[in-house]
């Protein structure tokens, strides 16, 4: 079966304005994401892609632009399947005000049971970003083989959601999982089982470097924001 590349959208607008985005339009790259994504191309220069998946959102499609420009015959989809999570009434809220939240305990520690208002579960994200990757995975196979790459670009908690699923961790361990912007995980398909290859790769040790404020015990919601 195919080997999977999961994008990480490059750093955004809402990143950096410490907002949950979810499905707000308008949420853009902000300039160090623009540079991730314009990095994209050199870091995948070696790898055969046969196609491309994408969530719908505006950041995504961005992260994409400079990859697809470097490689016009690189077939593009859209999946709303792999977009991010629904997150309803949280959509657009700061993460410092969202913390107090009782449902963010739920969130943090009990990921399974936790549905957002107004919005969807992490449960039905999981499920929905899993079955697109199985029809993903079935498609390219057939049509470039079981030795083919593609890749997929979306968002933290969905490839989260994803790696938990691969190496078969439950949901309600997936938030000690964590993708940075732009960052490439590589997911290998067998007819047995999924192999983890890469997790969060950017290239890049600049968020090792210790923080003037640390990060706290949470995980960030909707994904880490990166190196500053």
């Amino acid at each position: 079966m195919p080997t999977l590349i999961l994008v990480r959208h490059g750093r955004s607008t809402a990143n950096t304005a410490g907002l949950l985005a979810g499905w707000t339009p308008g949420v853009a790259l902000d300039e160090r994401g623009a540079r991730q994504a314009a990095a994209l191309p050199g870091r995948l220069a070696d790898v055969p892609l046969a196609e491309a998946v994408t969530s719908p959102l505006q950041r995504c499609q961005e992260t994409l632009a400079p990859l697809l420009a470097a490689r016009p015959d690189l077939t593009v989809h859209t999946d709303d399947r792999v977009g991010e999570c629904h997150y309803g009434d949280w959509s657009g809220r700061k993460l410092a005000e969202l913390a107090d939240e009782p449902l963010m305990e739920i969130v943090q520690q009990h990921p399974s049971a936790a549905a957002f208002p107004g919005g969807e579960s992490l449960r039905a994200m999981q499920t929905r970003a899993a079955e697109a990757v199985r029809e993903w995975n079935a498609r390219v196979e057939r049509d470039h083989g079981a030795d083919a790459v593609y890749l997929m670009c979306s968002h933290g908690d969905i490839i989260k959601s994803l790696v938990a699923d691969a190496i078969g961790l439950h949901l309600d361990l997936f938030q000690r999982i964590s993708v940075e912007p732009c960052s490439l995980t590589v997911i290998r398909y067998t007819r047995l089982r999924p192999f983890l290859v890469r997790l969060g790769d950017t290239g890049d040790l600049a968020s090792l470097v210790p923080r003037e404020q640390p990060p706290g015990d949470d995980a960030q919601v909707g994904g880490d924001t990166g190196a500053p």
